[in-house]
């Protein structure tokens, strides 16, 4: 089991990343809740990881904090919640704010997330309620007090920011239609030379905002 990584971004294009541990390249998928939290490439990154065996593929998630990785792993759990809905919940909605959704049942929320039905909201609600206590995530008072911000980060230049906000998004689980429309929009409102992930972030905002 591979739980941990610390090594030199070589690559990144949300959702992926290519990180150089010592040598040996481990390409690794992570929410776009930690790709805003990524340095530039070329740079070194610590990452909590969890790694997935399957009939057809070896699979690597990163996550920025532990705290991710263990809702993650909570997510998988939960009945018809496979590692790819799972990262584009976390992708769609912070972690704070998820726990805060499952809190207040708000199924209304947590259905804006690519993937996720009215059936599926409820069967987060109702399964994860019980998870969340058992981990040691912040409560509902703790969240109500915090201001959760989220600190910005700037992607390295890339040759097309559009075409990889696009790509990223259609990734997550929207179709390459919503995809093209929301980019499109992050365009208009944030200027041709907003990056990459900045451009996601609007994307994502105003998506499931």
């Amino acid at each position: 089991m591979i739980g941990h990584l610390r090594g030199r971004i070589l690559e990144k294009q949300p959702p992926w990343m290519l990180l150089d541990v010592n040598g040996v390249g481990y390409e690794v998928e992570a929410s776009m809740n930690t790709f805003y939290k990524l340095p530039e490439v070329g740079a070194e990154v610590s990452l909590h990881t969890h790694f997935v065996v399957r009939e057809d593929a070896q699979l690597l998630y990163g996550f920025a904090d532990q705290q991710e990785k263990l809702l993650f792993r909570s997510l998988i759990k939960v009945n018809g919640v496979g590692p790819k809905l799972a990262l584009s919940i976390l992708s769609g909605i912070s972690a704070n704010d998820f726990i805060r959704s499952v809190h207040n049942e708000d199924t209304t929320a947590l259905v804006r997330v690519p993937g996720v039905g009215k059936k599926t909201a409820e069967r987060l609600i109702v399964e994860m309620k019980d998870r969340l206590s058992q981990l040691q995530l912040p409560t509902l008072t703790e969240l109500e007090l915090s201001s959760g911000n989220q600190s910005e980060t700037v992607l390295v230049p890339e040759a097309d920011y559009r075409a990889e906000a696009e790509s990223a998004l259609i990734a997550l689980g929207y179709k390459p239609q919503q995809a093209t429309r929301a980019i499109e929009q992050a365009v208009q409102a944030l200027g041709e030379d907003a990056v990459t992930e900045t451009l996601i972030r609007h994307a994502l905002r105003t998506m499931v905002g």
